[in-house]
């Protein structure tokens, strides 16, 4: 019962937020006015609403928090499989190389101005920084099998952690030769909702969907992974397919996220550590609780951006940081003092 409680609690919570993230900007709008708009618009009709307030909500500051929650629950399950998968606190797929394989990506359709004929000027920017992604993390994923057959998590995360060295300071390089985009990089690099639409909201769903789709197929695997390998080996648990398998479906929730909206760090971090806290350790829970909470986060996070300093917009990437940095360490230090 108090977990039931504890649930409702935390879907009260996003949907509040929600409703905050629509109604508080440049214009601030009611509850009631919020609610009525999106009636409106819901049902097809208009009624007595303002055009100008409902072309607010609709066309801009409701996609933006679709998205932002999007986002967050993506990145959040992502961290959260990491976690299990390579028994770290700090295990993610930013570890791996795949915010920088992205921005990497993502920089140079920047600077060269090259368009996918299929895709046109509005998805190659996303396209390339979620191929950027994957072929990171896959290569790191080839290149610790090839050192260690057994595919063990020091070997996965040493790998992860030198190729995204690696591939951070080509993009360094470029930024530094590239000073006409050199704040295009920069926003993008540190994350952010502005400009974001329902196209965006098209995209980032039905990945975050079917990914979680598959991954709770997989939450008894992680349960057991997180005793251990050789545990896990031990019952039968095949361990180089389902780690390929889920760290594959990671990146590309991380991947996709990433390409839509920039690099937005440390939500992947918190989420499952506050989750398990709260929840305990039970992935059947952890995952989409995990990902309940870092979209709430972000959405937060979204609406302080654009709202602490306006007219002036803060990029999310900087908030989630500040927030997050000392949120984590309180949450990872107190993890230390109690075994």
């Amino acid at each position: 019962m108090k977990r039931i409680v504890k649930i409702l609690t935390a879907v009260a919570a996003a949907l509040l937020i929600l409703v905050g993230s629509i109604a508080v900007g440049s214009v601030n709008l009611s509850p009631g006015q919020v609610a009525e708009i999106l009636m409106a618009k819901l049902s097809g009709g208009s009624g007595t609403v303002d055009p100008n307030l409902s072309a607010i909500v609709w066309e801009m500051r409701f996609p933006r928090a679709v998205l932002a929650f999007l986002t967050g629950a993506a990145l959040s399950a992502s961290g959260t499989v990491m976690q299990s998968i390579l028994k770290n606190p700090l295990a993610s797929s930013y570890t791996l190389g795949v915010s920088s394989g992205a921005s990497l990506c993502a920089a140079l359709v920047m600077v060269t101005g090259v368009t996918f004929p299929l895709l046109g000027s509005l998805f190659t920017l996303p396209a390339a920084g979620f191929a950027g992604g994957l072929a990171t993390v896959f290569l790191a994923l080839a290149f610790a099998a090839r050192l260690d057959g057994k595919m063990e998590n020091q070997t996965v995360i040493l790998v992860g952690m030198v190729f995204s060295l690696f591939v951070n300071a080509i993009l360094t390089l470029i930024t530094a030769l590239s000073r006409e985009h050199l704040q295009q990089m920069v926003f993008w690099q540190m994350g952010g909702f502005t400009g974001r639409n329902w196209s965006h909201v098209a995209v980032m769903f039905p990945v975050l969907v079917i990914s979680m789709l598959v991954l709770q197929r997989f939450t008894p695997e992680m349960d057991i992974m997180s005793f251990g390998e050789e545990q896990a080996m031990s019952i039968g648990v095949d361990l180089k397919r389902i780690k390929l398998l889920l760290i594959g479906i990671a990146a590309l929730l991380t991947g996709t996220a990433v390409s839509l909206v920039g690099v937005i760090g440390f939500v992947d971090l918190i989420a499952p550590h506050v989750v398990r806290r709260i929840f305990g350790s039970s992935h059947r829970l952890v995952l989409p609780l995990s990902a309940l909470f870092g979209g709430t986060f972000l959405m937060l996070a979204e609406l302080i951006s654009r709202t602490v300093m306006a007219p002036t917009i803060i990029p999310v990437g900087a908030v989630t940081a500040l927030v997050g940095a000392p949120f984590f360490a309180l949450v990872f230090f107190r993890g230390r003092k109690l075994k």
